[in-house]
């Protein structure tokens, strides 16, 4: 497995993976209006562009080199709060699933967080969304909840999650 920082050329690429991960995890909790809207607003080009314009906004593409196929990415923020970094995106391809490319993936994270310095990783999950339990058995535990409007009449409702790293 190998994690390689994406830059304004993989844009295309991310967005792809964002929509085939979506489009599986999403199916069932989110309509198909809202699933487009979020889609063509949270993943337009001048989004994740200006996220890589970021210099704490970080996106890797995740690459599994056996199969020399990309299996998802991860996009984070160090800094996000103090000593925190909000992880924004991690989405894997449904092909992906079962084969430890999350776990590897948040155990990245936790490097990249600790060399960073910050000593906790925040995120978001769809209340409805199994990826709660996955979090769950990688240390993150539930700290509160929110309803967030997206605009366009569309919300999220969401669990706030938190992992503090050891020292």
């Amino acid at each position: 497995m190998k994690f390689i920082k994406a830059t304004e050329n993989d844009i295309p690429l991310i967005q792809e993976l964002a929509r085939r991960s979506w489009e599986n995890a999403y199916a069932e909790i989110l309509s198909d209006g809202q699933m487009e809207y979020m889609l063509n607003t949270m993943y337009s080009q001048e989004e994740i562009a200006g996220h890589l314009q970021n210099p704490d906004y970080h996106y890797f593409l995740i690459k599994d080199e056996n199969n020399d196929s990309y299996e998802g990415f991860i996009g984070y923020e160090n800094n996000y709060e103090e000593k925190t970094t909000k992880l924004h995106r991690i989405y894997l391809v449904p092909e992906s699933k079962g084969k430890g490319v999350g776990k590897k993936a948040l155990m990245f994270l936790n490097d990249k967080v600790a060399e960073y310095g910050d000593k906790r990783i925040i995120l978001n999950v769809n209340k409805y969304n199994s990826a709660r339990n996955f979090y769950e058995s990688q240390g993150y535990k539930v700290y509160d909840e929110g309803v967030f409007d997206i605009g366009n009449g569309f919300f999220m409702d969401d669990f706030l999650m938190e992992h503090v790293l050891k020292s």
